[in-house]
């Protein structure tokens, strides 16, 4: 798929919701925002990257739609 992000900086959010962890992923050029929602006994960074990897999909979806 590979980088639809292009290098640039992404906002990354976790939040602690009862027994899940929320995690956000935003791209401050486009204003994408995606979600997702894992297991706290998941790493960090296991979280992080799953969120990236939805963000990329979903950025390279819309500029597959232009």
């Amino acid at each position: 798929m590979g980088d639809a992000r292009q290098g640039r900086d992404i906002i990354i959010e976790f939040h602690r919701v009862g027994n899940a962890v929320k995690v956000t992923a935003a791209d401050p050029v486009t204003l994408v925002e995606v979600s997702i929602v894992g297991s706290p006994a998941s790493s960090e960074d296991t979280l992080r990257r799953a969120a990236l990897r939805k963000l990329d999909y979903v950025l390279a979806k819309r500029e597959a739609q232009k």
